[in-house]
């Protein structure tokens, strides 16, 4: 019995220092501890929670730690009503050399619209949304409207995870911020009767001691999003990505009609792979580029940033011996295009020759998810015959070729007289030159069985 109770008291010792060390941000009386940034929302202690209370007129209001923070563990109830739009920031930062103190960086969405977004990533004030729920659609229904949830954001080294009531909700890979304040959001309205509803969080507390001893077990519930550049995460690497371009030489790339990579035309510059204005016309510069070997089944990402009234594409199922002639060399295309200042985006049919679209065959919709002036990721998925185009996270498109409609929709195209158009069973992948610039980086892929 002796040595049964020394053995229990042993392990009560070692539970004891190992216990999770938490510290309460909030201490339930008074806000100590936290400064009001940008706005004019109010913010109050009600009981045990602070309420923040929208005003007219008033921009985006923060309520930030005096303190920073970069690994740690941060849980916080909240709870908001419907119609409003909040967050929490973290890993955030105000600086007057940027945009004259407005608060910037990740932010734990509170969406109880019903695109329902809530545990959802924005980067405020800088790349807008990192992780919309369209990557995990699964955890849209974590959240619970019009009562207290719980929310779960473990933040370490690169890597940062968000739960919402034990649902996994987001996973990124990312070095942008390693370290900043925490932050409770109002944001701004634009209708009077909204300043009669409110958004609360209560029981706020952080771990930041032995933070790599209680991170949660990694899964595959929230598909991760590596957003540094030209790299592999660890899970990526583990899932079976490679990177189609290295970020530094033209290894796995050459001219779409040379057998090497185009002596003119592209440049590659501090991870950025750069297509050079030159007028305009398809492939008479530098030339397309495409990649040394083909592919059958896949996801491609690509991040592509647009200069002002250019042109561009990623092409997939490409044959480069389809045409020895003038212009861009031939297959499927994820249209790259300023809708708002190039000419072709008025050609075409229904928009078919837009951004995102499958270009002079299927429109992309108007209202797409596009950063102007900034990156954004193309996603283009090919299983068999089923091939979607996807941009920042948001499905654009879905078909099936191979079929007689698939045939029917090609006979009416400017690809017509192209035999077998789009039917490959795989092809070389090209980044076109349309004559403008257009800049490309993060291209990665996927293949699947």
């Amino acid at each position: 019995m002796k040595n049964l109770f020394l053995s229990i008291l042993l392990l009560f010792c070692v539970a004891s220092l190992s216990a999770q060390n938490w510290e309460p941000l909030f201490n339930g009386k008074n806000l100590k501890g936290w400064q009001k940034l940008n706005g004019k929302a109010e913010y109050k202690v009600v009981g045990d929670a602070i309420v923040g209370i929208p005003k007219m007129g008033s921009s985006n209001t923060f309520l930030a730690t005096t303190k920073n923070y970069g690994d740690f563990i941060l849980e916080f109830d909240f709870k908001v009503d419907n119609e409003l739009n909040s967050g929490v920031q973290f890993r955030s930062e105000s600086k007057k050399e940027y945009q004259n103190g407005r608060v910037h960086g990740y932010q734990f969405e509170i969406d109880p619209s019903s695109r329902a977004w809530s545990g959802g990533i924005y980067d405020e004030a800088r790349r807008n949304w990192i992780y919309p729920l369209t990557q995990n659609p699964s955890a849209k229904t974590a959240f619970k409207n019009n009562e207290w949830n719980r929310a779960r954001i473990e933040a370490f080294g690169n890597s940062i995870r968000i739960w919402i009531n034990g649902v996994p909700c987001a996973n990124i890979w990312d070095n942008m911020t390693p370290t900043g304040f925490i932050a409770l959001q109002v944001h701004s309205i634009n209708n009077a009767s909204f300043e009669n509803k409110c958004v609360s969080w209560k029981n706020i507390r952080i771990c930041t001691e032995n933070v790599a001893s209680y991170l949660t077990p990694e899964t595959n519930e929230a598909p991760e999003i590596n957003l540094i550049v030209n790299t592999l995460s660890s899970r990526e690497a583990k899932d079976g990505w490679a990177l189609l371009w290295d970020g530094k030489t033209s290894n796995g790339w050459k001219g779409a009609k040379l057998s090497t990579f185009p002596a003119k035309g592209w440049i590659m510059e501090n991870g950025i792979l750069k297509v050079m204005k030159s007028g305009g016309a398809e492939s008479a510069n530098g030339g397309d580029i495409v990649t040394t070997r083909k592919y059958k089944n896949f996801i491609l990402k690509v991040d592509f940033k647009i200069t002002e009234g250019a042109n561009s594409g990623v092409k997939y199922f490409v044959n480069p011996d389809l045409n020895k002639g003038d212009g861009s060399a031939i297959g499927c295309e994820f249209q790259i295009l300023d809708d708002e200042k190039h000419p072709d985006a008025k050609l075409g049919v229904k928009g078919n020759r837009k951004l995102g679209s499958l270009y002079d065959l299927i429109p992309a919709p108007e209202n797409k998810p596009f950063n102007k002036g900034e990156f954004n990721t193309a996603t283009i998925i090919v299983k068999g015959n089923h091939v979607e185009h996807w941009l920042n996270g948001v499905k654009l498109i879905e078909y099936t070729r191979n079929n007689e409609m698939w045939n029917a929709l090609v006979a009416y195209s400017k690809y017509k007289n192209w035999p077998d158009f789009g039917n490959l069973a795989e092809g070389n992948i090209l980044l076109q030159d349309h004559g403008n610039e257009v800049w490309f980086s993060n291209i990665k892929i996927k293949e699947l069985k």
